[in-house]
């Protein structure tokens, strides 16, 4: 969508959220291509660690002794894309946030681009990859993502968005402070704000590691949108398992009446069926309305961080995070206590 305003801004200070999971040979050469493309700005560089088992958060830790630039939150444990890089959203200290993967297949100088677009008056502005870089099987699997997405469901999406994306900081952390039971962020952007637009960046392949994205992470991924974001999919389901009750009521009473051939066993498999479909298509209405008002763990928990503003008590596993001693607050009294 392109719907900027005449009044643009200069953006001077960016926090870039790198979210991380066992990514040990990327993070330095991630730090010096952002130092290096974007060092003219008042810039935070703030890693996320995902429970990473492989030496990335040892990497992270020396980057932050040597750059004060770089900030680090290290997980309890893994807690998957979504939960990092909302950590990163939530705790970041400059206007804007930039979100640059690890992998570095998004060039940090693209974000110039993404720069140059939001200060026309845009409050989001996400990359869209040309010539990409990714296996074939995943091309298509994100095609058929955002097709089902956005043409048979659909869901406001921006056309073809990545991670790669600069939003203003207030509005990315009004999304991941929603606490809402699917999160996603690119479809929650356009229920918040129409100020956003994509933009054409380039993309390249992945040099050291290995993908996290698999099969199995896109299959969720997608449930999570498809289920949380459009009533559609269960709306179907229900109707579908009314009118099949219904058929076999009709069925069942034709067979029973002489209608069309049957026995008793038959009549009675008809009628059984017709009440367990009856049921199942109130039940799927009732998970729906249950599920969303049910109450869930934290997002993440953060176990290690260097953080200079005070961390929310609530995403603490422990009541104190000893290596660092943050300051923590706690948001459900308006306190702050130094751990």
């Amino acid at each position: 969508m392109n719907n900027s305003t005449s009044v643009g801004e200069t953006i001077t200070d960016i926090t870039v959220v790198v979210p991380c999971f066992n990514e040990v040979d990327n993070v330095g050469p991630s730090h010096q291509e952002i130092v290096s493309e974007l060092g003219q700005y008042d810039l935070e560089i703030l890693y996320v660690d995902d429970g990473s088992t492989d030496g990335t958060l040892d990497v992270i830790r020396q980057l932050a002794e040597s750059d004060p630039r770089v900030h680090y939150i290290s997980f309890t444990r893994n807690f998957g894309f979504e939960a990092a890089f909302s950590a990163g959203y939530r705790y970041a200290s400059n206007s804007w946030v930039l979100h640059v993967d690890a992998d570095q297949q998004f060039p940090a100088a693209e974000a110039r681009k993404l720069i140059a677009e939001a200060e026309k008056g845009y409050d989001a502005v996400f990359g869209v990859r040309t010539n990409r870089q990714d296996p074939l099987a995943r091309r298509w699997g994100t095609a058929a993502f955002h097709f089902i997405g956005r043409r048979v469901l659909r869901i406001e999406l921006p056309e073809g968005a990545t991670a790669f994306r600069l939003v203003r900081t207030e509005l990315a952390r009004r999304i991941v402070d929603l606490d809402v039971g699917t999160p996603y962020f690119l479809a929650t952007v356009p229920r918040l704000t129409s100020r956003y637009t994509t933009i054409p960046v380039a993309h390249r392949a992945r040099e050291r590691g290995e993908s996290k994205v698999g099969f199995g992470f896109l299959a969720s991924h997608a449930v999570e949108l498809f289920v949380g974001f459009t009533r559609r999919l269960t709306t179907a389901a229900s109707a579908t398992a009314l009118i099949t009750a219904v058929l076999a009521v009709l069925l069942g009473a034709g067979a029973a009446t002489g209608l069309i051939g049957g026995t008793a066993l038959s009549t009675a498999v008809f009628v059984l069926l017709a009440t367990v479909l009856l049921v199942l298509s109130l039940l799927v209405r009732y998970l729906v309305v249950v599920g969303a008002g049910q109450p869930r763990p934290r997002q993440f928990y953060i176990r290690e961080t260097t953080l200079a503003r005070p961390v929310d008590a609530a995403d603490l596993l422990l009541a104190s995070t000893p290596d660092t001693g943050v300051p923590v607050t706690d948001a459900r009294q308006g306190t702050e206590v130094t751990t």
